[in-house]
């Protein structure tokens, strides 16, 4: 094969490092922000937060557009270069003003070359790991840390079994029952593989189980233990006082037709309960007054804290976005390690200090930019759903990424970014800024409405609809076409499972 040289021309996209940090704050949620800059000012000695807080930012502005003639003086005066012992020293310069560094040294370049990452040229922020201990965390919230333990259900089943008088062999074979029950509360482990668990010298029968099984069901919470949904009701029943009206009748009901009432087949259960509409209806009220899942009591939850990362408020009748400030706080300059720089000294302090002086820059940069972007897309989406702000969810527009990415001229990637984990608060709550996003369906008027609108819509057809004849599926649709939003049938149905709501059938209920 015959080599030869060829010239070719071409375009390729590739990122600066700066660019690169800036996507990477773009796309942090609030809490991950502020640890990713509690770590920048760990590792940075370059950076810091103001001391007095009610420093404005247009005196820090104007300290940062005085603060470069200020260092070329103090340059041309000592008439030769600062020694990188100046360190230690303990004597301080005679300008300490907190103020910019654009243009501190000319040997620092203002842009890194493309096609290169962060860590290239700039020493990357890393965790403190002066800390004890400090490997342990990582990785881990430690505000969840923080949080007490909880009890579980096993561990409340435990501390009932360590109160009760067992013998060594029922103890052995009610631990071994424990651990069959799962955080519902039911025993989803077999009498047999109970045997088997406890091994062949042990000599267990499944009466020995059943007996120690009949014990642990009597411990709280009430119906733990059960094998199934009906022993679970059953177990409850027998707690209740033995003159309770429709006991007896309720008992029949869970342990031979609790098919027939998770149907709501209300006309077979009065016919097989040989009771009318109305006895039955007493019966049912005490079945629902029983816990299905007893050991839902005792389950452990996760708190999760949402902090929002804008606020909107109505200021003379004009929707007014501002960003929440006290989600991150504001960074400048040292001035004083700024002021060790020297232009000329070649030396690794120096060349260490003018590193961490660059990184400084671009993160109070990137961070200035995330802020900025994260307000013109809040703008733009309250700007765009202000109907949603004054009536609700029904006045919902349609809404996708490539409408806000066309008018603020941006990629749909950017505003996807921003919208991921930024919240925003309203006077109607807390929104997620993807909640205001939505697909639309067609009108027969030629317009469009958000899938939002029509989910508000289903939401509120239902919960005025007769509990004795539920509306389908079909009905809403039609009651919706009424309104001029085509929308087929199982659209609904998609749109009502989204929002966790049974079929006609499972919300039917005795009147």
């Amino acid at each position: 094969m015959k080599q030869s040289l060829q010239l070719r021309l071409g375009q390729q996209i590739t990122m600066t490092p700066q660019l690169q940090q800036a996507i990477r704050l773009l796309q942090l949620s609030t809490l991950e922000l502020q640890v990713e800059i509690q770590q920048a000012l760990e590792s940075n000695i370059m950076l810091e937060v103001p001391e007095d807080e009610y420093e404005t930012e247009n005196e820090i502005d104007n300290q940062e557009l005085d603060f470069s003639s200020q260092i070329d003086e103090k340059i041309n005066q000592t008439e030769g270069e600062l020694k990188t012992s100046t360190l230690d020293s303990e004597s301080q310069p005679e300008s300490s003003d907190d103020s910019a560094f654009d243009s501190l040294a000319e040997n620092i370049p203002t842009e890194l070359a493309v096609d290169s990452d962060w860590e290239d040229i700039y020493e990357g922020i890393l965790p403190p790991t002066d800390l004890p201990n400090a490997n342990e965390f990582n990785g881990k919230d430690l505000l969840v840390n923080q949080e007490c333990a909880q009890e579980t259900l096993k561990d409340h089943l435990y501390w009932q079994l360590e109160l009760t008088p067992f013998n060594d062999l029922d103890r052995a074979i009610a631990t071994a029952i424990i651990d069959g029950i799962d955080n519902d509360g039911y025993l989803q482990a077999s009498l047999d593989e109970i045997v088997q668990s406890l091994g062949k010298k042990s000599r267990v029968y499944k009466k020995d189980i059943e007996t120690v099984l009949h014990r642990i069901q009597h411990f709280e919470p009430l119906g733990v233990g059960a094998r199934d949904l009906s022993e679970c009701l059953l177990l409850q029943l027998k707690t209740l006082p033995a003159k309770t009206p429709w006991l007896k009748e309720a008992k029949k009901l869970v342990t031979q037709h609790l098919e027939l009432l998770g149907a709501h087949d209300y006309a077979q259960l009065v016919k097989r309960m040989k009771l009318s509409r109305e006895e039955l209806r007493e019966v049912v009220d005490i079945i629902q007054s029983l816990n299905p899942r007893p050991g839902a009591a005792l389950e452990t939850t996760q708190t999760a804290y949402v902090v929002p990362d804008v606020f909107v408020k109505k200021v003379k009748m004009q929707w007014v976005v501002n960003l929440n400030s006290e989600i991150s706080p504001k960074l400048r300059v040292n001035a004083y390690y700024a002021s060790l720089i020297s232009k000329n000294d070649n030396s690794s302090d120096n060349n260490h200090l003018k590193s961490h002086l660059q990184e400084a820059r671009w993160f109070i940069k990137s961070l200035k930019s995330r802020h900025e972007t994260l307000l013109k897309v809040a703008k733009c989406i309250v700007k765009r759903q202000s109907g949603f702000l004054d009536y609700g969810e029904e006045a919902m527009k349609p809404l996708v990424l490539h409408d806000i990415a066309s008018e603020l001229e941006m990629h749909e990637s950017t505003i996807s970014r921003v919208t991921t984990q930024k919240y925003l608060h309203t006077p109607r709550g807390i929104f997620e800024l993807k909640y205001f996003f939505s697909s639309h369906v067609s009108t027969k008027t030629g317009g469009e409405c958000s899938s939002t609108a029509i989910r508000a819509m289903i939401k509120k057809l239902i919960a005025v609809e007769s509990s004795a004849k539920p509306l389908s599926d079909s009905k809403i649709a039609k009651l919706l076409s009424e309104r001029g939003i085509k929308v087929a049938r199982r659209t609904v149905a998609k749109y009502r499972e989204a929002m966790v709501i049974p079929p006609s059938n499972e919300r039917k209920r005795l009147t």
